[in-house]
């Protein structure tokens, strides 16, 4: 009975020790003496050491940080680039049998295709399209993954540093263009203006008395301030002259 019960309780401290508890987000990847067995869902199993052995693998998305590198770009303009990838697991079992390490190799995968693919395009360009830029990225990674039973979901570019000279360059450049766009907006008012003066003109032109009374205007908007000093050219007091005689010979005609 003393040797029964030793096994029974041994059998029953095994057990104990072969439970396994899986975690919603997890997966269980399952050896019989080496061979895989099967992939096992969340939730309490067993695990009968040591002829079972089991891999857990997380199926969450895994933020992971490609560290920053120098790059030359197509126009010659040596960059420094960081970007960010995001990734999860789609098939436990190949992640755990084709790959050894899924996260590192992902790592070297991602910053070679980053040099890669920004090294094709100009400054200008990387600058200007960093969204389709990225998508080009996670394209490529992810056709590298795919077997690995990986699935890059996002790759962006997080960082770009530009040489000071660089800098420097960029910022008179911005400025010019923005002194090109002052002397346009303000020709293209100068523009809209004399076309203005010239439609007034043609108008004082058909109907004289107009000018004098923009004149008369002109003199009421002066006199509001106090302490000026208004000088009349001759001209004016002969255009005054001009259309005093004009409404007097109106007045005479009525």
């Amino acid at each position: 009975m003393g040797f029964i019960s030793i096994v029974f309780i041994l059998l029953i401290l095994y057990a104990i020790a072969s439970l396994r508890v899986l975690k919603q987000y997890e997966r269980g990847v399952v050896f019989f003496l080496g061979k895989f067995e099967g992939v096992r869902d969340p939730g309490l199993t067993l695990i009968f050491i040591p002829v079972q052995q089991m891999t857990r693998v997380s199926l969450r998305t895994v933020t992971m940080q490609i560290p920053s590198q120098k790059i030359i770009t197509k126009d010659n303009v040596s960059i420094d680039i960081a970007a960010v990838a995001y990734y999860h697991i789609t098939d436990p079992e190949k992640s755990v049998i084709v790959i050894e390490n899924v996260y590192n190799a992902i790592n070297q995968i991602s910053q070679t295709t980053v040099r890669n693919v920004v090294g094709r395009f100009s400054l200008d360009q990387l600058l200007s399209d960093t969204a389709s830029i990225n998508d080009q990225i996670k394209n490529v990674i992810d056709q590298h993954t795919e077997p690995w039973g990986t699935q890059v979901t996002a790759v962006e570019i997080k960082d770009i540093t530009l040489p000071d000279n660089m800098q420097r360059a960029m910022a008179k450049e911005a400025e010019a263009e923005r002194e090109r766009r002052a002397k346009i907006v303000a020709a293209e008012g100068e523009y809209q203006a004399a076309v203005k003066l010239g439609q007034a003109a043609d108008i004082i032109t058909q109907h004289p008395v107009a000018l004098q009374l923009r004149t008369l205007q002109t003199m009421a908007e002066i006199s509001v301030e106090k302490n000026s000093t208004i000088i009349f050219p001759a001209q004016f007091m002969s255009t005054v002259q001009e259309a005093i005689a004009q409404i007097s010979k109106d007045t005479t005609s009525k």
